[in-house]
């Protein structure tokens, strides 16, 4: 092997780096781990990932499940009708119709599961998916989202602002291409 190539030179740096940290190196790991350990080191990653997996699931089930069902119902009550109508004009600017503010509210104020509950109990076309896809890309979480973005320094004002501009171009600009 090369002594020069790109891949030599980053294991060396990275194998004494660990050694000056008091660190085992990949390679005394390798020659240490002769016991079989590897089987039950597999099992346990598999044991953590599904474990994982399930409370991941579960997590987004307890988001997404309530928020599917109140949308359904509210498509039974004269609620959605007049969210609908209030918003169409607004929402037609970015070829969405009123019963979308939904979507754009709930993702935009809790986290795009919320969101991804309220359009799976809509009935949208591929564009409209496509456009709340892309606008609650730029402003999706506003509150918690800004609230990190203040911790770096960054005003509050300004994050909501660019978030939200960004979210209704990018809207009338899809609006417009697709």
């Amino acid at each position: 092997m090369n002594i020069s190539s790109p891949y030599v030179i980053i294991s060396l740096v990275y194998n004494e780096g660990m050694k000056a940290m008091g660190q085992s190196t990949a390679e005394e790991k390798r020659e240490n781990n002769v016991t079989g350990d590897e089987n039950k080191s597999f099992k346990t990653t598999l044991k953590n990932g599904i474990l994982s997996g399930l409370k991941t699931t579960w997590l987004l089930t307890k988001i997404i499940v309530p928020v599917y069902f109140f949308v359904t119902l509210l498509k039974y009550t004269p609620v959605l009708d007049w969210i609908s109508s209030l918003f169409a004009p607004i929402m037609k600017i970015v070829g969405l119709p009123g019963e979308a503010a939904i979507v754009l509210v709930l993702g935009n104020i809790i986290n795009l599961y919320a969101a991804l509950g309220a359009v799976a109990s809509l009935a949208l076309t591929g564009k409209q998916i496509t456009i709340i896809a892309i606008m609650l890309s730029f402003s999706h979480s506003l509150f918690m989202e800004t609230a990190v973005a203040k911790k770096t320094g960054i005003s509050a004002t300004v994050v909501i602002i660019i978030r939200l501009s960004l979210a209704i171009l990018s809207g009338i600009v899809l609006n417009l291409v697709l």
